[in-house]
């Protein structure tokens, strides 16, 4: 059997942060995913909820951001309680395994996610022209 999803979206918020008892750091947000357009018919979006853990609930809070277009990796989650009424209550949400950014952020000063930068490279050095003189530790004494 296989549980695999892999989601393209856009955050509908900010990541939030929060950590267990035992401090591993977990992270919700939520993720809109059109569907396929069918002919004649609006486009449709679902909206779902995304849950990361330990390294990628640190990542998504540090460098996701409402509005970023980005993968998820993950699977499916269906979680079951009974409400304070006593009614049966369930929802769906994806445990993340992977988070992938799929474009820069907006302002690229905030943060270098990725390791991307658009600095120019220095020019070229010149090749050395000159006379050493006394000062070549390589010549013959």
């Amino acid at each position: 059997m296989l549980n695999r999803i892999i989601l393209i979206g856009r955050l509908t918020r900010d990541p939030e942060l929060k950590y267990t008892a035992s401090g591993i750091a977990v992270a919700t947000f939520g993720l809109a995913v059109d569907r396929p357009k069918r002919s004649g018919s609006e486009k449709e979006t679902d909206f779902i909820n995304i849950v990361a853990w330990r390294q990628s609930a640190e990542f998504a809070a540090n460098y996701l951001t409402k509005g970023r277009l980005i993968s998820v990796d993950g699977r499916l989650q269906i979680r079951q309680w009974v409400a304070q009424d006593g009614s049966k209550r369930s929802s769906a949400e994806v445990v993340a395994d992977n988070l992938q950014p799929l474009e820069r952020p907006k302002d690229a000063a905030d943060t270098h996610a990725g390791g991307y930068e658009d600095a120019a490279a220095p020019p070229p050095a010149e090749p050395f022209a000159g006379d050493v003189g006394d000062n070549d530790p390589f010549a013959d004494e």
